[in-house]
């Protein structure tokens, strides 16, 4: 299993590599560059699924999602 993320603002394009919680969704990100919170995208699970380089490990444990 992947724990390393790049997340990537969707405003400023600002990324920032993360580590993800194994037992829980990230539901809400504050982004480093320009503060802005990031919420999921409708239909995904969490921040890392919506923004990330690498799917929640739920996902990756092959839950269909983690809410």
């Amino acid at each position: 299993m992947e724990l390393q993320s790049k997340i990537t603002c969707p405003n400023c394009r600002h990324v920032e590599t993360e580590t993800m919680p194994i037992d829980a969704c990230q539901w809400f990100y504050e982004c480093k560059g320009c503060g802005d919170l990031l919420k999921p995208k409708k239909g995904d699970c969490c921040v890392y699924c919506s923004y990330g380089t690498v799917a929640c490990p739920p996902i990756q444990d092959g839950a269909s999602n983690c809410n």
